[in-house]
């Protein structure tokens, strides 16, 4: 599916002013919501704040790229505001990408996989983590990872491209399924560039996940992807093709390959991050299990897109709708660059910003018929 040239936005969106609170001083952001929707500021000072893992008991982990931090967010009295933060360890390389699992944090670090066991209650003191699985290659620029456990009870981790546009070598360019017991690993996708998030749709059990299409091609080219994984080994098209159709002039496609295009094209240059199937019932019916995208922002194109968002609206695979629900650009002015989506214990949505080092919680007060 083609992007459409308007995105459809809900009726009546509302201008908000929330407080912004640094390291160093107070400032303000304004963002627009949909009609009906709120939002609070969760948590901030945060740094790079990149991927997020909700455990059972309600700790929010909190990985981050450069800053090198990985820490754990309590919500003692449930107002919707952290009120202790623990650092779980400050010295780790790019801990960005992380998965909670039966009482376990897990967390991509440098050149391997660590578990943190019972994590929940050592947040003050969690000990020495576990490799669980090493052997990846080492973190380098552009090289995004993320993780997230597939409900067969594997570690899925996708692994970034360290380059713009090239025939990097494996096991870059791919998502894994890892055992966490045995170590065992199956390349189940391969042609991908930069998935910086993934979910399983809550009817099929399948694979989504978005895809960063490559840079420098125009304003409008290429698009960038939202992903499904049919079948364990389907190749996405990267370097060779990008989008449904347009085909890269400095690779030709090996006559053998079958590429399997994406599901739908959303406009160049949004860079999808967080996909996440909503799973909570405080939102209107419409938007539950529904596809929730944390489009991060373009960076190199003349006027700037993303910086939002988006819900997709499906009927069965097929994405009959994009609907902005949270915007953070005001004009050619981003105020904030969300990346990781998580449902909250109470329904309510949580949106990590690796711009201001915040985290939002986007949650419904309305009273609209459903």
């Amino acid at each position: 599916m083609k992007p459409k040239g308007n995105i459809t936005r809900c009726v009546g969106l509302l201008s908000l002013l929330i407080a912004n609170l640094s390291i160093s001083a107070q400032a303000s952001v304004m963002l627009t919501v949909s009609k009906g929707f709120g939002m609070s500021l969760y948590a901030s000072g945060l740094g790079d704040v990149k991927q997020m893992a909700l455990g059972d008991k309600g700790t929010l982990f909190v990985g981050t790229g450069d800053t090198g931090h990985l820490m754990a967010l309590v919500d003692e009295n449930q107002d919707g505001r952290v009120d202790r933060r623990y650092v779980l360890d400050r010295h780790m390389k790019r801990p960005e990408a992380l998965a909670f699992y039966q009482g376990d944090l897990y967390v991509a670090e440098d050149d391997k996989i660590l578990k943190f066991l019972d994590i929940e209650t050592r947040l003050k003191r969690p000990g020495r983590p576990k490799v669980v699985y090493s052997g990846l290659p080492p973190v380098e620029k552009g090289a995004t990872r993320s993780m997230a456990f597939g409900p067969d009870g594997r570690l899925y981790l996708a692994l970034g491209v360290p380059c713009n546009v090239c025939d990097a070598r494996a096991p870059y360019g791919s998502i894994l399924a890892i055992d966490p017991d045995t170590g065992n690993a199956e390349q189940v996708a391969t042609g991908v560039r930069r998935v910086l998030g993934m979910d399983w749709s809550p009817d099929k059990q399948e694979l989504w996940f978005g895809d960063n299409s490559r840079e420098w091609m125009g304003d409008n080219l290429p698009a960038d992807e939202i992903n499904r994984l049919a079948n364990p080994g389907e190749h996405f098209g990267f370097p060779y093709m990008h989008g449904e159709s347009t085909r890269e002039p400095s690779f030709k496609q090996p006559s053998q390959l079958n590429i399997r295009k994406p599901e739908y094209e959303l406009p160049a240059h949004v860079s999808p991050a967080g996909v996440h199937f909503y799973r909570g019932e405080s939102f209107p019916v419409k938007f539950r299990q529904q596809l929730f995208v944390a489009e991060h922002g373009s960076t190199n194109r003349s006027s700037k897109v993303g910086y939002q968002v988006v819900v997709l609206s499906l009927d069965g695979n097929r994405v009959t709708e994009r609907t902005t629900l949270v915007s953070f650009l005001d004009g050619e002015f981003p105020v904030a660059r969300p990346y990781a989506l998580v449902t909250a214990p109470d329904g309510a949505l949580y949106i990590s910003d690796d711009l201001k080092g915040n985290i939002y919680r986007l949650y419904y007060k309305g009273l609209e018929a459903e």
